[in-house]
């Protein structure tokens, strides 16, 4: 055997990746990743790009794309500047780099729960515990916890339309957050990559922004706006942690790709950009009400939900007692395929939610597939009453 460290023995596969592989097969219909609908993708018709681009480029990125996403992170508060605006290859290029920088074997974090899987993977992977977030109380505790129990060193949120639940919190919750984070010197890192698909009034401004002094890093993504397959995200930080994290970056991969930057620059510099960001979101909002519809046709009696005033994630609470994976398992027989919601927990365990994402499949196809979910748990439900 290949001598390996240490935490390569914990390393566990991707259930994203993993069910990305499974929404391949001929005539699945898919609720379970978080892909936005191809029509939303940016008409990116565009010129040669400029030569110069084929060469190696700066860690940091593009200098005319660090300041055009500056300028539009300073329009929502955020106390930021191009020099500390910092090109991603995703945003998950973004959580790897936090967690190298904040997380040691048994550092504790503090999460939402449910909270976006794929982070919960990066975080345990690097070693992590997870203390759980009270967006009534955040912080609750913080300041009686013996020595042996100090804050946690960083908290990880979703605030807006967040994954999986699609939950937008409140301006108290929001003020809260970041009174705890500062007052107990936690560092904050906000994700935020759904914050534009917004259908109903919801309070958006980031909790970074009520931050007056203290740590804090915050990330977005081009991924649901402009196209996943350009792998392109940022992040900006408080002047501590940025100069880190770039050095971090450097020995990840140099740079994010050029090519990839120069097309999101011409997006963001296109006038048309805010009326085809208006079309998006009247286009989810048509697929969400839709597939709303569709659930309680065919799940009105079988589970429970909100609606999600943005994002892309309908979060299902079923009846006490299902067995979700076995419900799977009957699901993809039939080419369905979703999340279940045990995958979210931090704490971990079993969980009797799932996930499903309405923003890939068409109406129909969705039709078709809440009816497959609605058909195999009403087969369980009687094979339950039969024993």
């Amino acid at each position: 055997m290949a001598r390996l460290s240490m935490r390569s023995s914990d390393i566990k596969p991707s259930p994203v990746r993993e069910m990305l592989n499974v929404s391949q097969r001929p005539g699945m219909i898919s609720f379970a990743g978080g892909l936005p609908s191809p029509e939303t993708f940016a008409g990116l018709d565009l010129p040669p790009p400029p030569r110069d681009l084929l060469q190696y480029g700066p860690t940091e990125g593009e200098p005319a794309l660090r300041a055009r996403i500056a300028e539009d992170l300073a329009a929502l508060g955020l106390d930021t500047a191009p020099d500390r605006v910092m090109v991603l290859s995703g945003s998950q290029q973004g959580i790897d780099l936090a967690a190298k920088l904040v997380v040691d074997a048994g550092t504790t974090l503090a999460v939402e729960s449910p909270a976006y899987l794929a982070a919960l993977q990066v975080f345990r992977f690097y070693g992590a515990r997870f203390e759980i977030i009270d967006r009534g109380a955040p912080g609750a505790g913080w300041a009686d916890a013996p020595p042996s129990m100090a804050p946690p060193s960083m908290a990880y949120v979703i605030p807006t339309f967040q994954n999986p639940s699609g939950h937008c919190w409140t301006a108290d919750e929001r003020a809260a957050m970041a009174a705890a984070c500062q007052a107990h010197e936690v560092i904050l890192f906000e994700d935020d990559p759904y914050r534009d698909l917004v259908y109903e009034p919801c309070e958006r401004r980031p909790v970074c922004a009520g931050l007056t002094s203290g740590s804090w890093i915050y990330q977005g993504s081009f991924s649901k706006t402009v196209a996943p397959g350009l792998r392109l995200g940022y992040l900006t930080a408080s002047p501590d942690l940025f100069p880190l994290l770039v050095q971090l970056k450097q020995a990840a991969d140099l740079h994010t790709n050029r090519l990839s930057q120069w097309m999101v620059l011409q997006y963001l510099n296109d006038p048309g950009r805010a009326a085809r960001m208006d079309q998006v979101a009247a286009l989810y909002r048509t697929k969400r009400d839709a597939f709303a519809d569709a659930l309680t046709r065919h799940l009105g009696n079988k589970a429970s939900w909100a609606l999600p005033p943005g994002g892309l994630f309908f979060w299902l609470t079923l009846a006490d007692g299902v067995d979700v994976e076995a419900l799977l398992k009957r699901c993809v027989e039939r080419g369905v395929l979703f999340t279940p919601g045990s995958h979210f927990l931090a704490e971990g365990g079993a969980s009797p939610t799932i996930r499903l994402n309405f923003s890939l499949a068409e109406p129909e196809a969705a039709e078709r597939g809440l009816a497959v979910i609605g058909e195999a748990l009403g087969e369980m439900a009687r094979a339950d009453e039969r024993t």
